[in-house]
């Protein structure tokens, strides 16, 4: 292997050490490099007590690129890895397929998806690790469609590597282009790991260690204020909207004692893998304070990475708990022509499919349709200071009676606050503004919450308001 004894984790068993390619195409100048000499190397480790699959893809052997032993190498590890119920983990640096062994190179991209596809199927997790270059087919297939995926700070990362990319449009991409750090800012990647804790990221994705708890900006709002009460319901409205209240993020944080990233293009929604008294839960927050778009208004890349998250949460058997503050999602062009309908309808399928528990609690404004599309969860949630509503009132207003002054007459008359959704049985329970209760109560909601509630509870408030 590339690193013999990898930080953190010891070899178990090499795999296939004896493969060699034949020269297929009897490529001029090509001499077929030993097993030993072979871009990819695979083996058995054991990670911090797991035994996990390992793929060694390195630039320094033939530049990293993909050929038939290669390929034939990836596939048999990751069949391996779905016998044995095994994690698969991958050091990547590459620069794409092998060109001196032409289409059956390429054909090594169908091949290695498909093997991943098996092994995810199987409710396996995967990981990545990627390192300067990781390029082309290799970035383009099995690698891209890890569960998680970490990249070296100041890595080159990219479809085209920077000399194909001046070759097919005669420009070289800027600086900024092609980068770790563009990778991470576009959602590409979930994390910029230094080379030296690549072992401690990997314990952590395959659950054998715990990782680092959420951070929250500095300068964010603490715990709410209770000490306060507004009686009037558009008082109730505006006091949840105020500016030091925390959002989504900051009760994610308080709520969850680990977080490992699953990282998006648009902030207002942010993704983990976290721990919850000992216990693993995908968690999805809402976060008021950021947006790509507009402050706290999701657009469709925040959607995306939510249905991602619950995705993975559903194939890996994990419940999930979604946490809501937002005025509504972003209706601008820029998100209309990107899909955001779409993308909230399909939010909302992946928690109608999800195969485990789901929990929601909403901590701030519930607005609209931008926020029902996390909250179609088995147990719904609400804090004494939250809101929910069709829309907001001011924007009700408008279309009602085209005068947004009226928005506290429609305060009243959406009956938006806690109790009076609790009344109406579209929400299970409203609890006080206090970490530990609110701890307390999500975890037992998480322990309780049986798969179908979600549609049992939106049929009985609906029955509620039919009649005869």
């Amino acid at each position: 292997m590339a690193t013999d004894t990898p930080i953190g984790a010891t070899v178990l068993e090499a795999w296939d050490d004896g493969l060699r390619s034949a020269d297929p195409l009897r490529f001029q100048g090509y001499v077929p490099p030993e097993s030993r000499e072979e871009s990819v190397r695979t083996a058995l480790v054991n990670l911090a007590g797991m035994k996990t699959a390992w793929i060694d893809c390195d630039f320094g052997r033939l530049g990293g690129t993909m050929g038939c032993v290669a390929g034939e190498r990836i596939v048999r590890a990751f069949d391996r890895a779905t016998s044995l119920g095994a994690p698969v983990v991958v050091t990547v640096s590459s620069g794409g397929a092998r060109l001196q062994e032409g289409m059956l190179a390429l054909l090594q991209m169908p091949r290695t998806v498909a093997a991943q596809a098996g092994h995810a199927c199987a409710g396996l997790l995967s990981a990545a690790y990627l390192r300067s270059p990781t390029t082309g087919g290799v970035f383009a297939s099995f690698v891209s469609l890890t569960d998680l995926r970490a990249a070296e700070p100041g890595a080159t990362i990219g479809f085209g590597g920077p000399r194909v990319v001046a070759q097919v449009t005669g420009t070289y991409p800027s600086p900024r282009s092609h980068t770790a750090e563009s990778a991470l800012r576009h959602g590409l990647v979930d994390a910029l790991v230094q080379p030296a804790r690549t072992w401690s990221w990997f314990a952590s994705v395959i659950g054998a260690r715990p990782w680092e708890p959420l951070s929250v900006p500095h300068g964010r709002p603490s715990v709410p204020d209770v000490t306060s009460r507004c009686h009037t319901p558009y008082g109730h409205l505006l006091r949840t909207r105020s500016a030091w209240r925390p959002s989504g993020l900051e009760w994610a944080a308080r709520i969850t004692e680990t977080w490992l990233e699953i990282a998006g293009a648009d902030p207002s929604i942010r993704a983990g893998l976290g721990t919850i008294d000992g216990h693993r839960v995908v968690v999805v927050a809402m976060d008021r304070y950021a947006g790509r778009m507009r402050t706290g208004a999701p657009g469709p890349a925040a959607y995306r990475v939510a249905q991602r998250a619950i995705r993975l949460a559903g194939r890996l058997g994990l419940p999930v708990l979604t946490l809501v503050d937002t005025p509504g999602a972003d209706p601008a062009p820029e998100s209309e022509t990107g899909g955001i309908a779409g993308e909230i309808a399909r939010t909302l399928l992946s928690l109608a499919e999800l195969p485990t528990p789901s929990v929601c609690l909403v901590v701030g404004e519930g607005g609209s349709g931008g926020a029902v599309a996390l909250a179609h969860t088995d147990r719904l949630l609400m804090l004494d200071g939250s809101v929910f509503s069709v829309i907001g009132p001011e924007a009700g207003a408008a279309i009602l009676y085209r005068d947004a002054s009226r928005a506290p007459d429609l305060t009243t008359a959406f009956r938006m606050r806690p109790a009076e959704l609790l009344a109406l049985g579209v929400v299970d329970q409203v609890l006080p503004e206090d970490v530990a209760a609110v701890r307390t109560a999500v975890t037992d909601a998480l322990s309780h919450a049986q798969v179908g509630d979600r549609v049992d509870r939106a049929a009985r408030a609906t029955a509620k308001a039919l009649t005869d």
